[in-house]
Protein backbone atom coordinates (compact mmCIF):
# COMPACT_ATOMS: atom_id res chain seq x y z
CA UNK A 1 0.00 0.00 0.00
CA UNK A 2 1.50 3.04 -1.05
CA UNK A 3 1.00 6.82 0.03
CA UNK A 4 -0.61 7.87 3.26
CA UNK A 5 -1.77 4.60 5.49
CA UNK A 6 -5.93 5.58 5.04
CA UNK A 7 -6.63 5.53 9.15
CA UNK A 8 -10.27 6.00 9.42
CA UNK A 9 -11.17 3.05 6.80
CA UNK A 10 -8.60 1.00 9.56
CA UNK A 11 -10.67 2.48 12.41
CA UNK A 12 -13.86 1.49 10.96
CA UNK A 13 -12.20 -2.12 10.25
CA UNK A 14 -11.40 -2.13 13.80
CA UNK A 15 -14.59 -1.14 14.47
CA UNK A 16 -17.06 -3.42 12.48
CA UNK A 17 -14.83 -6.43 13.85
CA UNK A 18 -15.71 -5.49 17.45
CA UNK A 19 -19.39 -4.97 16.86
CA UNK A 20 -19.79 -7.74 13.96
CA UNK A 21 -22.02 -5.31 11.65
CA UNK A 22 -21.35 -2.59 9.34
CA UNK A 23 -24.55 -1.17 11.01
CA UNK A 24 -23.22 -0.96 14.78
CA UNK A 25 -19.98 0.03 13.91
CA UNK A 26 -22.18 2.92 12.25
CA UNK A 27 -23.89 3.89 15.10
CA UNK A 28 -20.65 4.05 17.00
CA UNK A 29 -18.60 6.15 14.24
CA UNK A 30 -21.59 8.27 13.98
CA UNK A 31 -21.74 7.65 10.12
CA UNK A 32 -23.82 5.93 7.94
CA UNK A 33 -23.63 1.87 7.38
CA UNK A 34 -23.46 3.01 3.81
CA UNK A 35 -19.97 5.18 4.88
CA UNK A 36 -18.41 1.80 6.71
CA UNK A 37 -19.39 -0.37 3.91
CA UNK A 38 -17.74 1.77 1.47
CA UNK A 39 -14.73 2.43 3.43
CA UNK A 40 -14.18 -1.33 3.97
CA UNK A 41 -14.76 -1.94 0.52
CA UNK A 42 -11.95 0.43 -0.11
CA UNK A 43 -9.72 -0.44 2.26
CA UNK A 44 -10.17 -4.29 0.46
CA UNK A 45 -9.68 -3.31 -2.63
CA UNK A 46 -6.15 -1.01 -1.71
CA UNK A 47 -4.96 -4.02 0.01
CA UNK A 48 -6.28 -6.64 -3.02
CA UNK A 49 -7.73 -8.93 0.08
CA UNK A 50 -11.17 -9.59 1.71
CA UNK A 51 -10.93 -8.62 5.54
CA UNK A 52 -14.77 -9.71 5.94
CA UNK A 53 -17.18 -12.91 5.43
CA UNK A 54 -20.28 -10.84 4.32
CA UNK A 55 -23.20 -13.40 6.46
CA UNK A 56 -27.03 -13.36 6.47
CA UNK A 57 -26.31 -13.21 10.30
CA UNK A 58 -23.73 -10.14 10.25
CA UNK A 59 -19.50 -10.32 9.54
CA UNK A 60 -16.91 -12.88 9.96
CA UNK A 61 -13.59 -11.96 9.94
CA UNK A 62 -11.04 -13.94 6.98
CA UNK A 63 -8.24 -14.97 7.91
CA UNK A 64 -6.14 -12.31 6.75
CA UNK A 65 -8.19 -9.71 8.17
CA UNK A 66 -8.07 -11.99 11.62
CA UNK A 67 -3.69 -11.99 11.48
CA UNK A 68 -4.12 -7.96 11.27
CA UNK A 69 -6.84 -7.09 14.00
CA UNK A 70 -4.57 -7.51 16.96
CA UNK A 71 -1.96 -5.33 15.70
CA UNK A 72 -4.40 -2.42 14.55
CA UNK A 73 -6.06 -2.43 18.10
CA UNK A 74 -2.74 -1.75 19.62
CA UNK A 75 -2.00 0.77 17.29
CA UNK A 76 -4.97 2.73 17.48
CA UNK A 77 -5.03 2.62 21.56
CA UNK A 78 -1.33 3.96 20.88
CA UNK A 79 -2.17 6.66 19.31
CA UNK A 80 -5.39 7.36 21.79
CA UNK A 81 -2.41 7.17 24.63
CA UNK A 82 -0.21 10.09 22.66
CA UNK A 83 -3.14 12.32 22.48
CA UNK A 84 -4.28 11.69 25.93
CA UNK A 85 -0.32 12.66 26.64
CA UNK A 86 -0.74 15.63 24.91
CA UNK A 87 -3.95 16.57 26.07
CA UNK A 88 -2.69 16.20 29.71
CA UNK A 89 0.68 17.63 29.17
CA UNK A 90 2.03 14.07 30.07
CA UNK A 91 0.22 13.75 33.46
CA UNK A 92 -1.64 10.18 34.07
CA UNK A 93 -5.45 11.01 33.81
CA UNK A 94 -7.74 9.00 36.16
CA UNK A 95 -10.62 6.81 34.81
CA UNK A 96 -13.30 5.74 37.76
CA UNK A 97 -14.58 1.99 37.20
CA UNK A 98 -17.45 0.88 38.61
CA UNK A 99 -18.15 -3.37 39.15
CA UNK A 100 -19.59 -6.00 41.00
CA UNK A 101 -16.70 -7.32 43.61
CA UNK A 102 -16.97 -10.50 41.68
CA UNK A 103 -15.80 -9.58 38.26
CA UNK A 104 -13.55 -7.29 39.50
CA UNK A 105 -11.52 -10.13 41.51
CA UNK A 106 -12.22 -12.80 38.92
CA UNK A 107 -12.20 -11.47 35.35
CA UNK A 108 -10.73 -7.85 35.55
CA UNK A 109 -7.74 -8.20 37.29
CA UNK A 110 -5.97 -11.06 35.96
CA UNK A 111 -6.33 -9.14 32.76
CA UNK A 112 -5.42 -5.60 33.80
CA UNK A 113 -2.22 -5.89 33.33
CA UNK A 114 -2.33 -5.92 29.47
CA UNK A 115 -4.72 -2.33 29.88
CA UNK A 116 -1.85 -0.87 32.15
CA UNK A 117 0.51 -1.86 29.39
CA UNK A 118 -0.98 -0.40 26.54
CA UNK A 119 -2.19 2.73 28.68
CA UNK A 120 0.19 4.04 30.94
CA UNK A 121 -0.92 7.44 30.72
CA UNK A 122 -4.29 6.77 32.29
CA UNK A 123 -4.60 5.50 36.31
CA UNK A 124 -7.49 3.59 37.27
CA UNK A 125 -9.89 3.44 40.13
CA UNK A 126 -11.87 0.66 40.67
CA UNK A 127 -14.78 0.36 43.01
CA UNK A 128 -16.04 -3.32 43.40
CA UNK A 129 -19.54 -2.29 45.01
CA UNK A 130 -22.78 -5.17 44.40
CA UNK A 131 -24.98 -1.63 44.71
CA UNK A 132 -24.38 -1.83 40.75
CA UNK A 133 -25.65 -5.27 40.02
CA UNK A 134 -29.09 -5.56 39.11
CA UNK A 135 -31.02 -6.56 42.03
CA UNK A 136 -34.38 -8.79 41.85
CA UNK A 137 -35.90 -5.69 42.42
CA UNK A 138 -38.08 -4.29 39.16
CA UNK A 139 -37.08 -0.57 39.09
CA UNK A 140 -33.06 -0.23 37.57
CA UNK A 141 -30.96 1.18 39.54
CA UNK A 142 -28.38 1.86 37.47
CA UNK A 143 -29.22 5.19 35.27
CA UNK A 144 -27.34 8.19 33.67
CA UNK A 145 -28.05 9.77 37.06
CA UNK A 146 -26.37 7.20 39.27
CA UNK A 147 -23.37 7.72 36.66
CA UNK A 148 -23.35 11.14 37.11
CA UNK A 149 -23.77 11.15 41.16
CA UNK A 150 -21.13 8.94 41.68
CA UNK A 151 -18.85 10.30 39.03
CA UNK A 152 -18.40 6.67 37.38
CA UNK A 153 -17.11 6.90 33.87
CA UNK A 154 -17.33 3.32 33.20
CA UNK A 155 -19.83 0.76 34.13
CA UNK A 156 -19.45 -2.84 33.61
CA UNK A 157 -22.57 -4.34 34.66
CA UNK A 158 -24.61 -8.07 34.41
CA UNK A 159 -28.06 -7.75 34.08
CA UNK A 160 -31.23 -6.96 31.57
CA UNK A 161 -29.08 -3.88 29.94
CA UNK A 162 -31.95 -1.90 30.97
CA UNK A 163 -29.81 1.68 32.12
CA UNK A 164 -32.39 4.72 31.36
CA UNK A 165 -30.11 7.76 30.04
CA UNK A 166 -26.83 5.49 29.18
CA UNK A 167 -24.84 4.28 26.58
CA UNK A 168 -25.16 0.30 27.09
CA UNK A 169 -23.12 -1.81 24.96
CA UNK A 170 -23.31 -5.71 25.25
CA UNK A 171 -19.93 -7.18 26.27
CA UNK A 172 -20.20 -10.91 26.64
CA UNK A 173 -23.30 -13.76 27.11
CA UNK A 174 -22.62 -16.11 29.64
CA UNK A 175 -23.31 -19.77 30.69
CA UNK A 176 -23.12 -21.60 33.85
CA UNK A 177 -21.50 -24.54 34.41
CA UNK A 178 -20.94 -26.88 37.44
CA UNK A 179 -17.26 -27.40 38.57
CA UNK A 180 -15.06 -29.03 41.67
CA UNK A 181 -11.71 -29.11 42.45
CA UNK A 182 -9.52 -31.95 40.79
CA UNK A 183 -8.90 -33.01 44.26
CA UNK A 184 -12.56 -34.05 44.72
CA UNK A 185 -12.80 -35.51 41.20
CA UNK A 186 -10.18 -37.70 42.11
CA UNK A 187 -11.64 -38.78 44.94
CA UNK A 188 -14.98 -39.89 42.80
CA UNK A 189 -14.06 -43.15 42.72
CA UNK A 190 -16.08 -43.65 45.88
CA UNK A 191 -18.56 -41.05 45.12
CA UNK A 192 -18.73 -40.36 41.46
CA UNK A 193 -18.94 -37.45 39.61
CA UNK A 194 -19.75 -38.98 36.17
CA UNK A 195 -23.15 -37.78 35.50
CA UNK A 196 -25.84 -34.87 37.02
CA UNK A 197 -27.33 -37.36 38.99
CA UNK A 198 -24.25 -38.30 40.71
CA UNK A 199 -24.45 -34.69 42.28
CA UNK A 200 -26.93 -35.78 44.79
CA UNK A 201 -24.06 -37.93 47.16
CA UNK A 202 -22.08 -34.65 46.77
CA UNK A 203 -22.05 -31.12 48.80
CA UNK A 204 -23.73 -28.49 46.65
CA UNK A 205 -22.38 -25.06 47.14
CA UNK A 206 -24.96 -21.84 46.98
CA UNK A 207 -24.06 -18.80 45.62
CA UNK A 208 -26.88 -16.68 47.09
CA UNK A 209 -25.77 -12.97 45.98
CA UNK A 210 -28.62 -10.87 45.18
CA UNK A 211 -28.19 -9.88 42.03
CA UNK A 212 -31.25 -10.60 39.03
CA UNK A 213 -30.39 -13.83 36.89
CA UNK A 214 -28.45 -15.49 39.35
CA UNK A 215 -27.81 -19.44 38.08
CA UNK A 216 -29.06 -21.55 40.81
CA UNK A 217 -28.59 -25.13 40.90
CA UNK A 218 -32.69 -25.61 40.60
CA UNK A 219 -32.39 -23.68 37.57
CA UNK A 220 -29.50 -25.90 36.74
CA UNK A 221 -31.50 -29.22 37.42
CA UNK A 222 -33.99 -28.34 35.63
CA UNK A 223 -32.27 -27.80 32.29
CA UNK A 224 -30.76 -31.02 32.68
CA UNK A 225 -34.06 -32.85 33.21
CA UNK A 226 -33.38 -33.56 36.66
CA UNK A 227 -36.49 -31.35 38.18
CA UNK A 228 -36.72 -31.28 41.92
CA UNK A 229 -33.47 -33.62 42.38
CA UNK A 230 -31.65 -32.78 45.68
CA UNK A 231 -28.05 -32.69 47.24
CA UNK A 232 -27.15 -35.11 50.35
CA UNK A 233 -25.04 -31.42 51.94
CA UNK A 234 -25.58 -27.75 51.11
CA UNK A 235 -23.57 -24.90 51.74
CA UNK A 236 -24.89 -21.40 51.21
CA UNK A 237 -22.65 -18.01 50.63
CA UNK A 238 -23.57 -14.70 49.84
CA UNK A 239 -21.23 -14.26 47.35
CA UNK A 240 -20.15 -15.62 44.37
CA UNK A 241 -16.06 -15.43 45.26
CA UNK A 242 -16.87 -17.30 48.52
CA UNK A 243 -18.71 -19.98 46.78
CA UNK A 244 -15.68 -20.49 44.72
CA UNK A 245 -13.06 -20.44 47.31
CA UNK A 246 -14.88 -23.10 49.20
CA UNK A 247 -14.97 -25.57 45.69
CA UNK A 248 -11.01 -24.94 45.11
CA UNK A 249 -10.62 -25.86 48.46
CA UNK A 250 -12.61 -29.29 47.80
CA UNK A 251 -15.48 -28.51 49.92
CA UNK A 252 -17.89 -29.18 47.08
CA UNK A 253 -19.25 -28.81 43.97
CA UNK A 254 -19.80 -24.87 42.77
CA UNK A 255 -22.63 -23.60 40.11
CA UNK A 256 -21.47 -20.15 38.81
CA UNK A 257 -21.02 -18.00 35.28
CA UNK A 258 -18.26 -19.64 33.29
CA UNK A 259 -16.82 -16.22 33.06
CA UNK A 260 -16.28 -16.22 36.98
CA UNK A 261 -14.20 -19.25 36.74
CA UNK A 262 -12.13 -19.22 33.89
CA UNK A 263 -8.89 -18.08 35.27
CA UNK A 264 -9.22 -20.67 38.31
CA UNK A 265 -10.09 -23.36 35.11
CA UNK A 266 -6.85 -22.15 33.09
CA UNK A 267 -4.78 -21.83 36.14
CA UNK A 268 -5.82 -25.83 37.13
CA UNK A 269 -7.63 -24.54 40.42
CA UNK A 270 -11.46 -25.62 39.36
CA UNK A 271 -12.90 -28.78 36.56
CA UNK A 272 -15.56 -27.84 34.60
CA UNK A 273 -18.33 -30.78 35.03
CA UNK A 274 -20.55 -32.94 32.79
CA UNK A 275 -20.49 -30.30 29.78
CA UNK A 276 -23.65 -29.75 30.20
CA UNK A 277 -23.44 -25.76 30.25
CA UNK A 278 -26.88 -23.23 31.02
CA UNK A 279 -27.82 -20.81 28.92
CA UNK A 280 -28.24 -17.25 31.45
CA UNK A 281 -30.78 -14.77 29.91
CA UNK A 282 -29.09 -11.93 31.34
CA UNK A 283 -25.41 -10.54 29.98
CA UNK A 284 -22.74 -8.46 30.91
CA UNK A 285 -23.15 -5.07 29.83
CA UNK A 286 -20.58 -1.77 29.00
CA UNK A 287 -22.63 1.08 30.64
CA UNK A 288 -21.38 4.81 30.39
CA UNK A 289 -22.85 8.35 29.62
CA UNK A 290 -24.09 9.38 25.89
CA UNK A 291 -21.23 10.31 23.87
CA UNK A 292 -18.59 8.83 26.42
CA UNK A 293 -16.80 7.38 23.36
CA UNK A 294 -16.06 11.24 22.70
CA UNK A 295 -13.43 10.87 25.99
CA UNK A 296 -10.20 9.14 24.92
CA UNK A 297 -9.98 7.68 27.96
CA UNK A 298 -13.27 5.79 27.79
CA UNK A 299 -12.87 4.39 24.20
CA UNK A 300 -9.22 3.19 25.62
CA UNK A 301 -10.72 1.11 27.99
CA UNK A 302 -13.82 -0.05 25.94
CA UNK A 303 -11.80 -1.15 22.85
CA UNK A 304 -9.20 -2.59 25.54
CA UNK A 305 -11.92 -4.73 27.31
CA UNK A 306 -13.46 -6.34 23.96
CA UNK A 307 -10.12 -7.36 22.80
CA UNK A 308 -10.09 -9.15 25.65
CA UNK A 309 -13.31 -10.87 24.95
CA UNK A 310 -11.98 -11.25 21.51
CA UNK A 311 -8.60 -12.82 22.65
CA UNK A 312 -10.50 -15.79 25.11
CA UNK A 313 -13.03 -16.41 22.02
CA UNK A 314 -10.27 -17.07 20.05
Amino acid sequence: MAGPLPLNALNAFVVAARQGSFSKAAEELHVTPAAVSQQIRSLEESLGIQLFHRLNRGLALTDAGRSGLVKLQSGFADIQQAVELMRTGGAASELNIWTAPSFASKWLMPRMHRFIELNSSIDLRISGSSALIDSNSTAPSLSAETLKSHNIDVAIRFGSGNYPGCEVQRMMDVVAIPLCSPELLDKSASLPLSNPSDLRHHTLLHDESPYEGRPTWASWFEDAGLAGETAQHNLYFNSVSLALTAAIEGQGVVLTLEQMAQDDVDKGRLVPLFDRPMKVSHAYHLVTLANAEDDPRVKAFGDWIFSEIDRNSS
